[in-house]
């Protein structure tokens, strides 16, 4: 096996990939669950060629909304607003439409959430910028 497929490499494309898509650092975690995620679901199908980041997120908003595993989908939601993938209107905009597909409280609830993140990153922005003029 090469370096590229051994369970050490395949672990750091997945932490990589993970703090890529989140716009955090991940550290690496014991157990079954943080291995499949990191090892599978982010070195592996989030690194597939084809979809970009945003691309992804924009699915998996969906899919979560329709789910209604709307707190799920505030962790995309900061994700992309930290990663300038999609801003506080476009945002906006995604849940209107999904409330024509997925339910109107489903969507509406993914609305309340845009605008509840997008007050907490604001209000912490306003935080670090008083810290640092201090």
């Amino acid at each position: 096996m090469n370096d590229n497929g051994s369970a050490e490499t395949v672990r750091q494309r997945g932490l990589a990939k993970m703090a890529e898509v989140y716009g955090t650092e991940f550290q690496d975690y014991p157990g079954a669950h943080f291995a499949v995620t990191a090892d599978h679901l982010f070195a592996e199908i989030w690194s597939r060629p084809g979809l970009t980041i945003r691309d992804r997120r924009l699915l998996l908003l969906g899919a979560l909304t329709a789910q209604g595993a709307i707190d799920t989908a505030g962790i995309q939601i900061g994700a992309a607003l930290r990663n300038g993938e999609l801003t506080e209107e476009q945002l906006h905009e995604i849940a209107v439409f999904l409330c024509h597909y997925v339910g109107w409280p489903n969507g509406t609830k993914l609305d309340l959430l845009v605008g509840t993140i997008v007050a907490q990153q604001k209000k912490a922005a306003r935080e670090r910028s008083d810290r640092a003029e201090q």
